[in-house]
């Protein structure tokens, strides 16, 4: 889990212009597999476009072209034997937690990570920028521990240059590593020295995205978990940075790294058993630059419910609960589940008051309106159009159990999306027989809501 995923509970209007594409159209990519879901990685910068995803036979596909009317680039990057998994590097197995993540450098070379849970790092680099023909597959980035990547992750510093986060370990074990690129000399060196969130191999964080705030900061929260079983996340924590190697809590003191269960700042201090759930937190800002997280936990009589926090002034956070539902989502054990619960990150809006969109398994789903002042719930509205119309939400395929899968972003104004279907998540368990493979199209559409991306993983 902690995985950023820009699919939206939030965003694109139903409507389309002549502009837009109908549903049976979009433009035909290739058939992937679709056995289970994973993610897949869809980059639009500068008018030019890529994607990676697995094809029909499992194999990681890159495409690139250099403009929506040109005709792609496809490579299919090489692998090497991963013998534990009874398989090559380039192809899934049944793990859902096997995202591909692709990143532009400055330079526009092109960065390709993925196919991991506690693996050998998998990684290519373009030879040319933007040419995806280029693509190399490298066996190291700087050579240490690399041995059991999990959770890749590409961002841009405040500088605009490429940084790699991932994991070090499993599950209830592992330590949370930066990597930054230099592109004069082609190679990878550590932010820090040491590991950034530190589980002391008795436990691992589950961490968002840190993310640029308005404050000029970078805004990190996490969890703890000890075990595989994901009913033992516990302590929602954060930290805060303006270069991502020096850190500190909310109140601007420093935080000796690496940063551990004992000295991160507290957000909520749910115990293991309590609902916090790695899938399901995010993070926003209000009109004073401060940071809200939102987050799942059970309230006192056990009831699912969703909560947000923020920093007080004098030290410590405040936290509201947003809902009143009646339900629980039971969660527990290993492998990837699906969220019964999704909350998308407090958005300001004019005046001062926050939006945090929200949809449930139980109790449907619509967008809150937070008291900029006190976070209560000033008004509880029907949920915000759709990222897909209707006709491209509704499963094509034949086979029972499918579902729509997408990935989108945001560039020159309009909405890219690509859509496909696969079944739902098994807890990276195999199956007895796949489903045929399904079709991957691109659609675009106006952009008509500028919103923050959700996050989701698993």
């Amino acid at each position: 889990m902690g995985l950023r995923l820009t699919i939206g509970l939030a965003a694109l209007a139903a409507g389309t212009s002549g502009a837009a594409v109908a549903a049976d159209k979009g433009e035909l990519l290739d058939r992937v597999w679709s056995g289970h879901p994973v993610g897949f990685a869809l980059v639009v910068e500068n008018g030019r476009q890529f994607a990676a995803y697995y094809d029909a036979e499992r194999k990681i596909t890159v495409l690139g072209r250099a403009a929506p009317t040109e005709s792609w680039t496809k490579v299919q990057p090489p692998g090497v034997p991963v013998p534990r998994r009874n398989r090559d590097s380039n192809v899934v197995g049944w793990d859902s937690h096997n995202t591909l993540r692709l990143a532009l450098d400055r330079d526009g070379v092109v960065h390709l990570a993925g196919n991991m849970h506690a693996d050998p790092l998998v990684y290519y680099r373009s030879e040319r920028p933007h040419d995806v023909a280029s693509l190399q597959r490298l066996d190291r980035m700087t050579g240490e521990r690399e041995t059991r990547a999990t959770y890749p992750v590409f961002f841009k510093d405040a500088a605009g240059e490429l940084i790699f986060r991932y994991r070090d370990g499993g599950s209830g074990n592992g330590s949370d590593l930066y990597n930054r690129y230099d592109r004069t000399t082609r190679t990878w060196r550590r932010v820090v020295g040491t590991s950034l969130l530190e589980g002391e191999g008795e436990r691992n964080a589950y961490a968002s995205e840190p993310t640029l705030g308005p404050d000029g900061r970078f805004h990190l929260v996490w969890m703890w978990r000890e075990t595989p079983d994901c009913a033992t996340n516990h302590t929602l924590s954060y930290a805060r940075s303006r270069d991502l190697v020096q850190w500190e809590n909310s109140r601007g003191e420093p935080l000796a790294l690496p940063i551990t269960l004992a000295t991160g700042e507290v957000v909520d201090a749910a115990k293991p058993g309590g609902g916090l759930i790695n899938m399901t937190f995010n993070l926003g800002f209000d009109a004073e630059r401060r940071p809200v997280v939102v987050y799942h936990r059970y309230d006192a009589a056990g009831r699912s419910q969703a909560f947000a926090a923020r920093p007080r002034a004098a030290g410590g956070w405040e936290n509201v609960q947003l809902s009143a539902w009646e339900f629980r989502w039971a969660f527990s054990g290993g492998g990837s589940i699906a969220a019964d619960v999704k909350l998308g990150p407090p958005r300001g809006e004019a005046g001062g008051t926050l939006a945090v969109d929200f949809s449930t398994r139980e109790a449907g789903g619509g967008r809150w309106r937070l008291d900029g002042d006190t976070l209560a719930v000033r008004a509880t509205m029907p949920p915000a159009p759709a990222v897909l119309p209707p006709e491209l939400r509704r499963v094509q395929s034949a086979t029972p159990g499918m579902e729509v899968q997408t990935v989108s972003v945001r560039s020159g104004g309009r909405r890219w999306v690509l859509r496909w279907e696969t079944l739902g998540r098994n807890r990276d368990r195999p199956r007895e027989q796949a489903p045929p493979p399904t079709e991957l199209r691109l659609y675009s559409f106006p952009d008509t809501e500028t919103t923050a991306a959700a996050h989701v993983g698993s």
